[in-house]
């Protein structure tokens, strides 16, 4: 076995192979670093393109080593690896506090899935307990805006929330509901729901179509909505607007964002708390804006009583994180006093945008 005296020139380098059993990379990792800049060998041989690494370079190559099995993203490990100690400290505290709450995220998620099939093969021998729903909404301007261009509503049946863009984008989003709504009047059955609620999206991102036609600037929305009758309400989403169910699992999120943020985070190519300071933060790449594109998502959920529902706009979930919407929800008595605590916590952290935010408790329906 060759030790670090594998260095095939007597110029005090260490080839690949030597450098790679001592940081403990692979010779393929090596060379990705290489080309990435992270990790750039001391030595490059210009005939065949063997490179060579200093002694010094072993203490880099190895925070790289341990910083990836931590799982941080190289864009994240180039950061750290260009830090003094201490500021490279704090950035892998920090780091690593963010992947015990993601990891925190996904166990609620399990827990929630694990409910979710549990309560699947019993509904399959109980009768569903018939519900219904206690809600409130409110939307606010924020302290930047000029204008409102949220919607929000919670009926009988019927909750939704839109977040509008563009000059009409108000417009958009009142438009949006004002479709939605109509299901109010009607009575679908349980059967039903998925099929009424898509339809009624269908209307909506016409009508904002017709909205473009009529001369109006630029308009569109997010949509995520709630359809409920029994047990099974059905939850239609486009855009980054967000529903939560807080339950015995915890807050759990159940929507997924349509954003091009989302998606390198989804690709592991940025992290969550790297997600505000993108570029890119707030583009979104699925919206209702009267294209013929237009596919939102569609699911069915297992609801019983006792739980509570929260649809909201961008401007409420991107300025409070997941624990304060969870102490916020788990300690309001009832859906009006969580909306206004909610608005009320955003205004207080910035509200740099429109808030948009409805609360529904199931109930029994005989309650």
């Amino acid at each position: 076995m060759t030790g670090y005296g594998d260095r095939g020139d007597g110029t005090g380098l260490l080839a690949i192979g030597a450098f790679a059993r001592a940081c403990r990379l692979s010779p393929k990792a090596l060379r990705l670093y290489d080309d990435l800049g992270l990790l750039p060998p001391a030595h490059v041989d210009p005939l065949n393109g063997y490179r060579r690494y200093a002694p010094a370079q072993l203490e880099r190559a190895r925070l790289v080593a341990w910083l990836r099995r931590l799982g941080m993203p190289l864009a994240r490990i180039r950061e750290v690896c260009a830090l003094p100690p201490d500021a490279a400290a704090t950035a892998v505290a920090a780091y690593w506090e963010q992947v015990e709450a993601d990891t925190a995220a996904r166990r609620d998620l399990a827990v929630f899935l694990v409910d979710q099939l549990s309560r699947k093969d019993s509904t399959m021998a109980t009768t569903p307990t018939p519900m219904t729903l206690r809600a409130a909404a409110l939307t606010d301007g924020g302290l930047v805006r000029t204008a409102n261009q949220d919607a929000a509503y919670a009926g009988r049946r019927l909750l939704a929330v839109a977040d509008g863009y563009g000059a009409a984008g108000g417009r958009a989003a009142a438009t949006a509901l004002a479709e939605l709504t109509a299901l109010e009047t009607r009575d679908p059955a349980p059967a039903d729901l998925l099929d009424a609620l898509e339809e009624a999206a269908h209307r909506a991102n016409r009508a904002v179509r017709q909205l473009g036609t009529e001369g109006a600037a630029e308009a569109g929305c997010t949509l995520t909505a709630l359809l409920h009758a029994g047990a099974r309400p059905v939850l239609l989403h486009i855009g980054d607007s967000r529903c939560y169910v807080l339950r015995d699992a915890g807050l759990v999120r159940l929507t997924h964002d349509h954003t091009p943020v989302q998606s390198l985070i989804d690709e592991g190519r940025l992290t969550p708390e790297e997600a505000p300071g993108h570029p890119q933060h707030g583009l979104l790449s699925r919206a209702l804006d009267g294209s013929e594109g237009f596919a939102p998502d569609l699911r069915l959920l297992d609801a019983r009583p006792g739980e509570r529902y929260l649809l909201c706009t961008d401007g409420l979930h991107t300025v409070l994180p997941p624990g304060t919407l969870q102490e916020v929800l788990a300690a309001a008595p009832g859906p009006e006093q969580a909306v206004r605590e909610l608005v009320t916590r955003a205004r207080e952290a910035g509200a740099p945008d429109n808030i948009g935010c409805v609360v529904a408790d199931t109930v029994a329906a005989d309650a």
